[in-house]
């Protein structure tokens, strides 16, 4: 274990004054528990509650221990996270949700993790305490970040995970608006892994995610992280074009066997002719989407490369 290294805590708050008092009591005694010197960052997302008001005082009280970072309205739980990142100077960054239905006990389990050698820390949630529509929205979510990535983790959607410095420096390098932090975590790691770690049911208040909420987040999560529903048009124009070729020819075969009155005067070619110009159409769509889609990869202004380390020899 590296004595010398600094734990950062980053935790986005919006509306949470109900468990504050005993989110900080936890999330103190856990990270006192690593041994090492760290800090908390509590983010308030533009809370109406008072929360930031306890924030600051939770601040005064333990001053080096516990930092507030308020924004000056509510902007989304990522956004919220990408200004503690940049308030942050760890050596090591743990994110984790202020509802307490992930255990801050977990932290020395992640850090320790960290300290193998890691470059991200995913964690699953063992005994989820969460709705169905919840469970079965997650499911497709990591579905889609596991094709878009590449990186077969199984849930994307636990705020608690840990990152280490050159992971969060090469996220705050991207510009983007609209980012979905585990994923865009994974495009720069090169070595990464999850672990088991609990889940419990909300201790106070309730979700701040409607049903509505929670469907536009997994139009955004997709349409941020891959333009893979734009390719996937040239795809279903190729399928309809051929099965139009297809039913052309056999139409063709048909008539040439039993005459005419088979195809129904010609209707049936017209079914024929209708799919292959649909399918050209799609086609189309599809060709435009790709050259949107580089526009899109390239309005994100993504750094090309994050060099960790250089190490240069004696001279």
């Amino acid at each position: 274990m590296k004595k010398d290294e600094f734990l950062s805590v980053v935790i986005p708050v919006f509306n949470e004054s109900s468990v504050l008092d005993e989110l900080i009591n936890r999330c103190m005694a856990a990270c006192g528990q690593t041994g090492l010197p760290f800090e908390i960052i509590f983010v308030d997302d533009g809370s109406s509650d008072g929360s930031d008001a306890r924030i600051s005082e939770a601040a005064l009280k333990n001053e080096g221990k516990i930092v507030a970072c308020l924004l000056n309205r509510n902007y989304g739980q990522h956004s919220a996270v990408m200004a503690g990142f940049e308030t942050s100077k760890g050596d090591m960054v743990i994110t984790l949700d202020a509802d307490l239905q992930n255990p801050p006990e977990e932290i020395p389990k992640l850090v320790s993790k960290m300290q193998e050698g890691y470059d991200v820390i995913g964690t699953v949630r063992m005994n989820r305490q969460d709705t169905l529509f919840r469970k079965a929205a997650s499911f497709l979510v990591n579905k889609a970040a596991q094709k878009a990535t590449g990186v077969k983790m199984k849930d994307y959607g636990c705020m608690l995970r840990g990152y280490r410095r050159h992971i969060v420096d090469a996220m705050l390098q991207c510009h983007e608006r609209s980012t979905f932090i585990p994923i865009l975590a994974n495009s720069f790691a090169r070595k990464t892994v999850e672990i088991e770690v609990g889940h419990n049911e909300r201790v106070a208040g309730e979700s701040k995610y409607s049903l509505w909420k929670l469907i536009n987040l997994q139009f955004n999560l997709l349409t941020s992280m891959t333009t893979f529903p734009l390719r996937i048009l040239s795809v279903i124009g190729t399928c309809i074009s051929m099965a139009g070729m297809f039913f052309g020819v056999f139409l063709l075969v048909m008539r040439l066997i039993h005459d005419s009155k088979w195809a129904a005067e010609g209707v049936f070619t017209l079914f024929a002719l209708l799919f292959i110009f649909v399918g050209a159409q799609f086609i189309a769509m599809g060709l435009l989407g790709e050259y949107i889609g580089r526009i899109y990869h390239d309005v994100r202004a993504r750094p090309r490369y994050f060099v960790q380390e250089v190490i240069r020899g004696p001279k």
